[in-house]
């Protein structure tokens, strides 16, 4: 959807300076590209706006485009599997980014299952560590982003942000935004309704919470690297 009056203000009085972050989305919708619309991608759209906007290197990546391997280790082809996308083609911008938002659509009140696929590789460099011996994911920040139109985005905002806070990111407050439309049978996320509009688009609560979400992901980021991430003393791997 368009970024709102208030949001396109919130951009143009940003004093930070966030130029030098850079983000990945991965949007883990069951669709692939040919497959049509992703409702995720819609809403994940206006945070990527928002930090572009404000100078941050964007990434979007779409899961099902890609032949990811399931399994814990950083490299499945080494363990079996025939291909795997992950060790080239989605590792690399998860490394070298602050910021990961992962994106997820609610099915039977969970997150999908290419979004377990993500956290269970993301869980496979776990043990790994930066260059102050602390696990490789320390000084980073993630939020999620949920869509669907049955309730859960609490319940898969829990599980994902629980998930990345216990491999080493930093969880900011309000580090998670959604959409749900009513029980049963409906519209999702962007579809157009019968009057031209467009399904959650006027929906203030999903506005703010996508909006807070966003700055805050893009400022514990930028205190996080000026203080050169999180403090090397009682949590390196070798201690």
């Amino acid at each position: 959807m368009p970024l709102t009056d208030t949001q396109k203000r919130l951009v143009r009085e940003n004093k930070s300076d966030f130029s030098d972050l850079k983000t990945v989305f991965i949007n883990c919708t069951l669709k692939a590209s040919n497959q049509g619309q992703s409702h995720t991608e819609t809403l994940m759209r206006d945070s990527m706006e928002i930090m572009e906007k404000c100078g941050v290197a964007v990434d979007y990546i779409r899961a099902a485009d890609h032949q990811v391997a399931f399994g814990v280790q950083p490299d499945m082809r080494e363990h079996g599997a025939k291909t795997d996308d992950w060790p080239e083609h989605i590792w690399p911008k998860v490394r070298d980014s602050q910021i990961l938002v992962l994106g997820s659509p609610i099915w039977l009140g969970e997150e999908s299952s290419i979004c377990r696929v993500i956290i269970e590789r993301l869980y496979a460099h776990s043990a790994q560590v930066n260059d102050k011996d602390q696990y490789i994911f320390y000084g980073k920040t993630g939020g999620c982003i949920v869509t669907g139109n049955e309730d859960g985005i609490k319940a898969v905002s829990n599980t994902v942000l629980y998930s990345l806070q216990h491999i080493g990111y930093t969880i900011p407050p309000q580090a998670d935004c959604g959409w749900i439309g009513e029980a049963g049978p409906g519209p999702s996320y962007g579809d157009e309704m019968d009057d031209g509009s467009r399904a959650g688009f006027d929906n203030d609560f999903t506005h703010r919470n996508l909006t807070f979400m966003t700055f805050n992901l893009m400022h514990i980021a930028r205190m996080l690297k000026d203080a050169g991430g999180i403090p090397a003393h009682g949590n390196q791997k070798s201690q």
